[in-house]
Order: structure tokens, then C-alpha cells, then sequence
């Protein structure tokens, strides 16, 4: 009997499934057992080539190289995971594997780093896909029992090959183009760029508003508040206009014209989609897109106790109804609410969450029938794990019913109108507060009350946080909710964009990047028609082909756009320092390891720190931690605060004494090789600008 050769995308899933299929470790680089052979990738392996790759002339940055319009453009491994490749291509040669088994995430990405595999090795043997929504050992049982031919995820597949051919040629072209018209490293891309103008016109308008004050009127009778109806809500801009209108009104009665009370009934929210959890994340904790993308995918990974994190849909098929009961159960040693939704027999009162013809790759995210162990968890991942059971109870809730009675009261003719909301039934909103002491309007009553002028100020447009623009991306159809973290965070390392608190800003340098790129490229229209495409090609009704040979029309017009642009450019990095070797100013640049000067002059490698960098070496003395100054004859170590000087220790002095720091931080870079690798444009983009650099 053959065995099947199965490829996971990460190390740790690898061993999660050798542990559930009864695998054993043979040595550091795979599992085996008499059924299948388990080995790993680490994200991607292969990437797209660059230009240089492709023709020697691209190697250098011309404006006369571009377009670079390449017949094919092809794969190359990644050098740091070559010997991983290596590994899987002499595994599937052996003579007893008879077939392979893409395991890698099942989303778009997923496909191409399994699929870009096994087309490189050029596996010729039957291929499979696992299909599973949650990493639970029952589901993955079940989903190695139903394996489907890998054939029936060809367009999937044909979707992301596109969508890096798409990205390539436009991101590198038109980076290239700015970057070398402008002199200056100048990021743009399909969807980047629509996004960073999405920053930039919440900004304008904040920018461009001038604060207006203004006086409202109300009535104030009993423990309720009537507001005036005006036609123009901003009609008193002066205080006295306001008590003139007032004083016509002291004195005289008013009269209940109109009691309308209406009933609403309001089920409970949905299950989350990954997008709308980034966007609460954000509101409620201040999480970045991606930090919520990175809690929730080891609560999925890790904890295997809630469903595929990478999802777009907030419903359910059919067929998980039958599931819902054991969801409970798992949840009933550590929530009340478990425990009397079970004693209610487990029954969903919000039954819209099935439907079959909502549910995209991936169902909404909800917790598995894993029992959760909540003190594996840190502080972040349970705060992200219950606001997922939050929405999951309120599938077995009943509704939020509330009376709302509207009340318009005459005065001299003019209305002011009093609303009061009584809660006759909580439902899934527990937390509400208990109704107070309401008057009982009737028409016809005749009432006296006081008045009340209120300051009001008029308030500026916001700026957008991370999650009011991942709401904005979706909205635009800019990325995938797989996709979206990594877009605003590659803004942010570009320096394009900005953190400012919780809310976003375009940086001077962005702002430039907008007037400089094309129109076209700015507005989220082109995109999303691109995006749009794509998943036509994942639905099998769209020709990838077709696509690129739009795309390559769209990549040419740009670049034409570009090199054609009478445009000026102010390089705001720029400073007045000049460089000692060549004489040129000195650029700063915001790095990993802090700002730093580099020469301007492409042909001068000339580059210092801003500021000396501070080390986890402590003072002798003070015992505060020493700075690293660059000196003449190499670094050493500086105490500010005591002027005390130490020799940076060589390799092997440091081997014989390792900190615990040192340990923590060496234990931090080798678990950050199971994480997934970037995107292959995102490699390349930076590979790319590290050499303009």
C-alpha cells in the first residue's frame, strides 16, 4: 500500500496532524506512518522572480526599461527555506508515495503556497485537497476522510496565480516608475494606493472644516426632554436670536398633538466575519488589524477552539445546525448562559445564520466543539475568544423588544417633540438598564413646561482608525479580509501613513505619492473592477488570461502617465546634514531598529544611526541599560547617565554568557520561523526597494 505525501503550511500544523494521524518525528523534517508521509512548508517557498531574474537589463532602474511586460514570469524558490523545498521534491520521489495532499489554508493564499509546491517539484502522482474550517481533531478526521481531487480548486488556484501576476506587474511598474522619476522611494500599488486615498480624503475633510456654534431649544417637562423642530437644526447661531425666540413662548401652554408608540423587535447580530472583528477589536481595545488577524489565527491554530479565522461570510451552511448542541456543551463548564441555552434544548432562534448560498470559502467565525481551556489563554486571546462566544449565544437568544412612543407637543405653533423608549423584553441585550419613571402622554393634554438653551459646536469630520478603514476597504471591495492587515501595515513601514493615537493620517510623503500617481490608481474603482475579476476566475467564469491581458493594458497606460507627468516632487526626508564621504545631504529614515541618516546619492553607501542605539547591556555602575555609539575603530558601549565605556564583547565571549534576555530573544527568532511568509509581491517590492537603498 502507497503512502500520500501531505504539505501543511506551517510546522506546528504539521505536527498537530502527525499527532492525529498517528505520525511519528523521523528526525527534524517530516512524520511518518504506513498511510502518509507529513512534512511542512514555511508560508511561501517559491516567488514570483523579479526583473532581474527575468532579463539582465532590468537589473538596473531605468525609465526607458519600462514597462517590463514579461511573456512569463515564473517561479524562484526563496533562499532562506531552499533546503525545506529541497527536502519536500526528494520526498515526493519516493517510490512509495503514490499521491500528494495540498494541506496548506484553505483561502485563496493558501492554494498558491500549496499549489506553486508541487508544480515546482513537478509532482506527476494523483493530488488532493483538505478542505477544513477548524483544526479540532474531529474535523480534521473528517476532513482527511473526505478529501476532494485537487482539480476541483483549479480555478481557485488560476484566481491566486492571477492576482500575483496582477500585483506584480502593476506594484513593481508603477514603483519603479515614481521611485526613479522622483529619485525618492516611492511605494504604489492596486490596492494600497486606493486605500492610503481613502486616509488621505477623511483627513482633507478634517482639515478643511471650521467648528460653528450654534443654540438648540428644548422643553423640559417632568423628567423628559423635548427638542424644538426646526427645518435648519442650525438655524440660531446667535445666543440672543435663541432667547428672543424663547421669551415669545414663556408662559403659554402646549398642547399633545400626537402619541405614536411603535413596537421593534431586534435580533441578535450576526456571528462575525474577520473584517467587522478587526473593525470591534480596534474600536474596544485599540488592536491593530493585524495583532485581532494574529490572535484570532492561534485561537484557530494553537487553541483549535474557534473556526477558520480568514473569512468573509457571517453565515452558516445547513449542515453545521447539527452542531450547534456540541458547540454548547463545550462551553457549558464555563458559561451560564451555555448551560441554560442547553436546558432550552440547544435551539438557534436566530435561523437566518443558515444559509448555504451566503457561505463563500469559509463559514462564520465560531467557536469549535473544542472545550476551551481559558487559562492557556493570554489576556488579548480571551478578550477576542469571548467577543466571538458574545455573538454565538445571541444565535440562542430571543430578540431585543422595545416600545417606542413619540410624542409632539405645540406651543404658539410651533413643535417640539419628546421621545421615551420603554424595554419589554432584554433578550440577547442583558446588560440593559431598567426602564425609568415615563409620563403617560395623551393627546389633547395640556401641559406647562421650562425651557432650556443649549450651546451646541458643530463637530469636525473624524479621522479613519483601523477600523473605520478596513469597513471602508470592504465597503470598496480593496483586498481580501485575508489581506487587509498586511495593506495598512505596509503603509505604515513606507512611511505613507501614520498612527496618530487610534486614528490614521497620511504622512507628507504620502500626500505627494497621491499628486504624483495616477488618477486611476487613486480611486478604489479600478480596483475593485479588478477584484471583482478575480473572483469571477475562482468561480470559473471569468478567463485568467483574459485578465492579465488587461491588466498588462492598464500596467502600460500608468507607466506612460507617469513618465508624461510635468509633476515637481519635494523630498520631505531630506535633511540638512550633509554626508563626510561624498558631501551629499543625508536622507533619515524610519527603521525597525530606529531613524537613521543615509547618504542621498545612490552611488555612496554612507549610512548612521539618528541616535545611538540602546542595548539590553547594563551599566556596571548605575546598572541602567548603555548606549551603542559607532566609533572610529567599531562600536562600543556608553553609559549616559555615568560616561562609563565598555568593549562590545566578539562572538565567542558572548557564547559563554547568554542573558536571559538573549534567551527569550532566541527563542522569539526561531518560533518566528513557523510563522507564514509575506505575500510574493510583498518580497518582492521589498527586495526590490532594500536595493535602491
Amino acid at each position: 500500500m502507497g503512502k500520500k505525501l501531505i504539505v501543511t503550511e506551517k510546522p506546528s500544523v504539521a505536527k498537530d496532524y502527525a499527532k492525529i494521524l498517528g505520525a511519528k518525528a523521523q528526525g527534524r523534517d517530516y512524520f511518518e506512518n504506513e498511510r502518509y508521509i507529513i512534512t511542512w512548508a514555511y508560508g511561501h517557498l517559491l516567488t514570483l522572480k523579479l526583473p532581474e531574474d527575468i532579463k539582465p537589463e532590468w537589473k538596473t532602474w531605468e525609465l526607458e526599461t519600462l514597462p517590463m511586460i514579461p511573456k512569463q514570469i515564473g517561479l524562484k524558490p526563496l533562499p532562506k527555506t531552499s533546503r525545506q523545498l529541497k527536502l519536500i521534491g526528494n520526498l515526493a520521489k519516493r517510490q512509495d508515495v503514490t499521491g500528494g495532499i495540498v494541506a496548506t489554508d484553505a483561502g485563496r493564499e493558501g492554494e498558491a503556497v500549496g499549489r506553486y509546491i508541487f508544480e515546482w517539484i513537478k509532482f506527476n502522482k494523483p493530488l488532493e485537497r483538505l478542505w477544513i474550517s477548524s483544526q479540532t481533531e474531529k474535523a480534521v478526521k473528517t476532513g482527511f476522510a473526505q478529501l476532494k481531487p485537487a482539480k476541483q480548486y483549479e480555478n481557485l488556484y488560476q484566481s491566486a496565480v492571477a492576482r500575483g501576476k496582477a500585483d506584480w506587474l502593476v506594484g513593481l511598474n508603477v514603483t519603479r516608475a515614481l521611485t526613479v522619476k522622483y529619485a525618492d522611494n516611492l511605494s504604489a500599488g492596486r490596492v494600497q494606493t486606493p486605500t492610503l486615498n481613502l486616509v488621505h480624503q477623511a483627513q482633507e475633510k478634517a482639515e478643511k472644516f471650521v467648528p460653528t456654534t450654534y443654540y438648540t431649544i428644548d422643553l423640559l417637562f417632568g423628567n423628559e426632554t423635548g427638542r424644538l423642530q426646526l427645518k435648519n437644526p442650525q438655524q440660531y447661531t446667535d445666543r440672543n436670536q435663541a432667547e428672543a425666540f424663547v421669551n415669545q413662548l414663556v408662559g403659554q401652554n402646549g398642547k399633545v398633538m400626537t402619541v405614536d408608540t411603535k413596537e421593534k423587535q431586534q435580533l441578535a447580530p450576526l456571528p462575525y466575519d474577520l473584517t467587522e472583528l478587526q473593525q470591534v477589536a480596534n474600536s474596544r481595545y485599540q488592536y491593530s488589524a493585524k495583532k485581532t488577524l494574529s490572535l484570532v489565527q492561534s485561537l484557530y491554530e494553537t487553541h483549535k477552539i474557534v473556526s477558520y479565522p480568514r473569512t468573509d461570510s457571517k453565515y452558516l451552511p445547513q449542515d453545521l445546525a447539527g452542531t450547534m448542541k456540541e458547540r454548547l456543551q463545550a462551553l457549558a463548564g464555563y458559561d451560564e448562559r451555555a448551560k441554560r441555552y442547553l436546558a432550552q434544548g440547544a435551539k438557534v432562534k436566530q435561523t437566518a445564520v443558515f444559509n448555504d448560498r451566503k457561505v463563500t470559502d469559509h463559514y462564520a467565525l465560531i467557536p469549535t466543539e473544542e472545550r476551551p481551556r481559558f487559562e492557556k489563554l493570554s489576556t488579548d486571546e480571551s478578550r477576542i475568544y469571548h467577543l466571538i462566544l458574545e455573538r454565538f449565544f445571541g444565535l440562542f437568544a430571543d430578540p431585543h423588544i422595545t416600545a417606542t412612543t413619540k410624542a409632539t407637543v405645540a406651543i404658539a405653533g410651533h413643535s417640539f417633540v419628546f421621545k421615551q423608549e420603554k424595554v419589554l423584553q432584554a433578550g440577547w441585550q442583558t446588560g440593559t438598564a431598567a426602564n425609568k419613571a415615563q409620563v403617560s402622554w395623551q393627546e389633547g393634554q395640556s401641559l406647562k413646561g421650562n425651557f432650556k438653551i443649549n450651546k451646541e459646536l458643530t463637530t469636525p469630520p473624524k479621522l479613519l482608525s483601523e477600523g473605520t478603514l478596513l469597513a471602508q476597504m470592504e465597503k470598496n471591495n480593496l483586498g481580501t479580509p485575508a489581506t487587509r492587515a498586511e495593506i495598512i501595515e505596509k503603509l505604515l513601514k513606507s512611511e505613507l501613513m501614520e498612527r496618530r493615537g487610534n486614528v490614521l493620517a497620511v504622512t507628507p510623503k504620502g500626500r505627494q505619492l497621491l499628486s504624483l500617481v495616477n488618477p486611476s490608481l487613486r480611486s478604489p474603482e479600478l480596483t475593485a473592477k479588478w477584484e471583482r475579476s478575480l473572483e469571477a476566475i475562482a468561480q470559473g467564469q471569468e478567463n485568467p488570461q483574459q485578465f492579465l491581458r488587461g491588466i498588462e493594458a492598464d500596467t502600460k497606460k500608468l507607466v506612460a502617465e507617469i513618465k508624461e507627468s510635468q509633476q515637481s516632487y519635494k523630498d520631505f526626508s531630506l535633511t540638512t546634514k550633509i554626508c563626510p564621504e561624498c558631501g551629499e545631504p543625508l536622507r533619515e529614515r524610519n527603521t525597525r531598529d530606529g531613524k537613521i541618516y543615509l547618504c542621498s546619492n545612490p552611488e555612496c553607501n554612507y549610512r548612521r544611526r539618528k541616535e545611538p542605539k540602546v542595548s539590553n547591556h547594563r551599566c556596571p555602575q548605575c546598572h541602567k541599560k548603555m548606549e551603542i555609539i559607532d566609533g572610529k575603530n567599531g562600536a562600543f558601549f556608553k553609559c549616559k547617565f555615568c560616561g562609563i565605556t565598555e568593549k562590545i564583547p566578539d562572538k565567542q565571549e558572548r557564547k559563554k554568557k547568554m542573558t536571559k534576555n538573549e534567551e527569550r530573544r532566541l527563542l522569539k527568532q526561531y518560533a518566528k520561523a513557523e510563522e507564514p511568509g509575506e505575500s510574493p509581491l510583498a518580497q518582492a517590492l521589498k527586495a526590490a526597494m532594500a536595493k535602491k537603498d
